[in-house]
């Protein structure tokens, strides 16, 4: 019995910890939307996705206690984030600097579409069954 009770002891995180961790996830969003409003060009999505690496390791160290859990949990998850962040890294060289290699790629496909319209300001309404001549009158 003593056996059992000591690999199946749990660890208890004081409630402090947990309101501390929450208020940084709150500061980190916070941060997350005010750097939102700065213009870093491609970076902008860089540093969001740092912030919110942050934020998730956070959250997974904490509240899904791996940080008081085996180790082996930690080293798994570890290696899975290193790899999604070399992937996404890698993606992210190759569509910023697309347009350095072939100038073609950079432009859109379809310069006509919709969304690359010039915005005009809308006409007045007139009423479609008052002709023009009814309105010099």
């Amino acid at each position: 019995m003593s056996r059992e009770h000591s690999e199946n002891t749990m660890h208890i995180v004081p409630l402090r910890t947990y309101l501390k961790v929450a208020a940084a996830l709150l500061v980190f969003t916070a941060i997350t939307v005010f750097v939102s409003t700065i213009q870093l060009g491609g970076w902008n999505v860089v540093v969001a996705l740092l912030i919110a690496s942050i934020k998730a390791i956070l959250v997974a160290l904490i509240f899904m206690h791996l940080l008081y859990d085996k180790k082996i949990y930690l080293i798994i998850l570890t290696v899975a984030v290193l790899m999604l962040a070399t992937f996404i890294t890698l993606t992210m060289f190759d569509t910023m600097e697309r347009g350095r290699v072939n100038p073609a790629s950079a432009m859109p496909y379809n310069d006509k579409a919709i969304i690359y319209e010039k915005k005009t300001p809308l006409a007045p309404e007139t009423d479609s069954t008052e002709s023009p001549e009814d309105s010099t009158e």
